[in-house]
């Protein structure tokens, strides 16, 4: 008896299971029900337009719904080049003019992320200030 009632447990719980990986495969692992959120494209992408870089770790992205999302709190701005990495947990985030740190958190606090730390600096290098001028 107890045999039997340890099997229809686990059968139950193979189905919640099976029911959360359909939903999951179905709209992403965010869960959302909605169709995936479509790729903004930024117009410029010419590199040399971004002087400024920083790049940010970002706790919380876990498919590549999370990458669209991130990038996508960028692109929307004006003046940004954004492109994150699921591998990395990285976003590289190109600015034509630098923008505070709390503001590049803000955005993607707002985006339903974490920043874990900011690598790097916002001003450009030795080279890019040349091309620049």
């Amino acid at each position: 008896m107890a045999t039997f009632l340890i099997f229809a447990l686990l059968v139950i719980l193979a189905g919640f299971a099976l029911q959360s990986t359909r939903k999951k495969m179905r709209s992403g692992c965010c869960g959302s029900s909605e169709a995936p959120e479509k790729k903004i494209k930024v117009h410029d992408r010419d590199m040399a337009h971004y002087p400024y870089v920083a790049t940010l770790l970002i706790d919380g992205m876990t498919c590549h719904n999370c990458v669209i999302h991130i990038e996508n709190a960028f692109n929307r701005l004006d003046g940004i080049l954004a492109k994150a990495s699921l591998d990395t947990r990285t976003a590289t985030v190109h600015m034509r003019q630098p923008l505070p740190e709390k503001d590049l958190r803000r955005i993607v606090s707002e985006a339903g992320y974490t920043v874990m730390r900011i690598i790097g600096n916002h001003t450009p290098s030795g080279d890019q200030l040349n091309n620049i001028n």
